[in-house]
């Protein structure tokens, strides 16, 4: 029988009383829970569909960005390719039981170091109904029950999907209090959700700067930061003209509402004559504006004057900051003050200009000669991710099931003592 909770609290103590025995299932059970999950999302496209169609409504009648409404819109295609998600997740390596050590004590005593679960996962989101798909998948497939908090923009979708998955675990004989969401319950549900220490064992927030600043700020549960992308490319001197165009449209067009769209483009002085034009016109054609510095709109139509706000814009639209930069420590100079540590990447053919970037750019995801858009749970063979940690202890990058468990020691004696 489920419970019913009357308060955010009261979820997050199911959520943790869940726990426990998701924390047991082996790999075939979780496996199948979430091939259940998958199924439930593909028979239910159309109910999900038609919720999101009430959030983008409303959405619009409130002015919504076009970049909020993209990460928000779900139709047929995109909540098959949710299913199809859970389904790469249900078929990786369970990272739970995984020996990360193990060695044996002159006395005798033998130690193992095993992977095992959080145990209670929470998530504060905006706009993104995948998100809630894709964490509430990876929290159980890594053997934890999770809360999560979408915003309001999406609350009949999330609501939706949170009602299917919890329907799937329910038909399968899972505890379905181990997916809780606090949407219901507004700000008040998040700020319960930031301090509910001792209940929720790490807090992953996604979406805008300013939200992630507040949760890190604000939590006292332990966060995981998931940074802003403010995104740059570099085209070298040696580029060649047919990877710098591909690369730099492919990263800012093919989905410019994500954080691993590119935002800025560094053109080397010695090879700006040779690609601004044409790299600017490939973008023009695509529908971008370019925000350009004065060697920019000197060689290139078209091109807005760049103030000092655009260089740390992230624009999550068709819009790109471009600057001529003098050399690689020009361009270094200019990604140390202005980056968030996300993702940069550099188009060359020298091999030591590419190696340097590589090695001195002190971001999440370091590229040469790769669009940024590769920045990605799946295209890292993840199955999805939790978010990108932009931050340096425990998980850095796209986290998958590995960044969703901690670790404890097992000691197996025969009657030893410690003299």
């Amino acid at each position: 029988m489920t419970a019913i909770a009357t308060s955010a609290r009261e979820r997050m103590l199911l959520a943790k009383d869940a726990a426990r025995s998701v924390g047991l299932l082996s790999d075939a059970r979780k496996r199948d829970a979430l091939l259940a999950i998958a199924s439930a999302i593909e028979a239910a496209a159309p109910r999900i569909v038609a919720a999101n169609a009430e959030d983008l409504e409303r959405g619009r009648e409130r002015g919504l960005s076009t970049a909020l409404q993209d990460r928000l819109r779900l139709d047929e295609p995109r909540v098959a390719a949710l299913a199809a998600a859970v389904r790469d997740i249900a078929a990786l390596p369970d990272p739970v039981g995984r020996v990360l050590d193990e060695r044996e004590l002159p006395n005798g005593v033998r130690l193992t170091k095993v992977a095992v679960p959080f145990g209670v996962v929470g998530s504060i989101y905006e706009a993104r109904p995948n998100v809630t798909v894709d964490i509430a998948s990876l929290a159980l497939r890594s053997g934890n029950a999770v809360v999560l908090r979408g915003g309001s923009a999406a609350e009949r979708t999330n609501a939706t999907l949170v009602e299917v998955m919890r329907e799937a675990l329910r038909a399968l004989g899972v505890d379905p209090e181990a997916i809780q969401t606090v949407d219901d319950y507004g700000r008040d549900g998040a700020r319960e959700l930031m301090h509910a220490r001792g209940i929720v064992d790490v807090l992953v927030p996604r979406g805008s700067a300013q939200l992630i600043e507040t949760v890190v700020t604000e939590s006292s549960v332990p966060v995981i930061e998931t940074g802003a992308g403010v995104v740059h490319i570099v085209l070298d001197a040696s580029a060649p003209l047919d990877w710098a165009r591909d690369i730099v449209v492919n990263a800012k067009v093919q989905r410019p509402s994500v954080c691993n769209a590119v935002e800025t483009l560094l053109v080397h002085r010695d090879a700006a004559a040779r690609l601004v034009p044409p790299v600017v016109a490939a973008l023009r054609e695509k529908g971008v504006t370019v925000h350009g510095d004065a060697a920019v709109a000197r060689l290139a139509d078209g091109v807005v004057p760049a103030t000092d706000e655009d260089w740390a814009a992230e624009y999550g639209s068709l819009d790109l900051a471009m600057r001529v930069v003098n050399d690689l420590d020009d361009a270094l100079d200019h990604i140390r003050r202005y980056s968030t540590h996300h993702t940069e990447s550099i188009v060359t053919q020298d091999d030591a200009a590419a190696e340097r970037f590589l090695a001195e750019v002190d971001s999440a995801v370091v590229m040469a000669n790769a669009s940024t858009r590769f920045t990605d749970g799946g295209e890292f063979g993840f199955g999805a991710e939790v978010g990108i940690s932009t931050q340096k202890l425990h998980a850095r990058g796209p986290m998958g099931l590995g960044e969703l468990t901690s670790s404890k020691w097992l000691a197996r004696g025969a009657g030893q003592v410690r003299p």
